[in-house]
């Protein structure tokens, strides 16, 4: 499986300083190589464009297409479109660590860089955290609305405890007064 990942491989060392532009088609086989339930099937377009200058790359992701998602709701399956653009900057350092979630350090020995994970990685992130399905999602969520209200008996307003008084204790109040 590993060799699936190596379609991924840009070999930086060897490139010039200049842009690049690399095109990826991520099916289904892509989504098959990472070991979760996530997301199984999908048909997105990536476009990677590398600036390479001589102390930092520059990577810019821009991924378009739908991936198959479970509807939260009715358990029914939809493709949702998606639209990524994202952007990586590699920096040339003494040892390999990501210093933030946009910046990379990589030595200046680092012969080639894998982008497989990053490019899932956009893809989960740019997902929708409450998953319906199209039909289902025109309908207004009474929760988001605010239109569920929970009462009990003992919720009631003091103007209402009054007016619905046993009328043995009322004779009891009158004798009190």
């Amino acid at each position: 499986m590993m060799e699936d990942f190596t379609r991924f491989d840009i070999d930086i060392y060897s490139l010039s300083d200049k842009v690049y532009t690399y095109e990826y088609h991520l099916g289904d086989s892509f989504f098959q190589l990472f070991d979760s339930n996530l997301l199984e099937k999908g048909n997105l377009q990536a476009e990677v464009t590398l600036d390479k200058q001589s102390t930092l790359i520059t990577a810019s992701f821009q991924i378009k297409g739908t991936v198959q998602l479970e509807c939260d709701r009715s358990l029914e399956l939809f493709d949702h479109s998606l639209a990524v653009d994202r952007m990586i900057i590699y920096q040339y350092g003494s040892e390999e660590e990501e210093v933030s979630e946009d910046i990379y350090t990589i030595t200046t020995g680092t012969q080639k860089i894998n982008i497989a994970h990053l490019l899932y990685e956009f893809i989960g992130l740019a997902l929708p955290m409450k998953r319906l399905h199209p039909s289902l999602a025109e309908e207004e969520d009474p929760w988001v609305e605010g239109e569920i209200i929970f009462s009990s008996e003992s919720e009631k307003s003091g103007a209402e405890e009054e007016e619905e008084v046993d009328p043995r204790w009322q004779k009891l109040r009158n004798l009190k007064n």
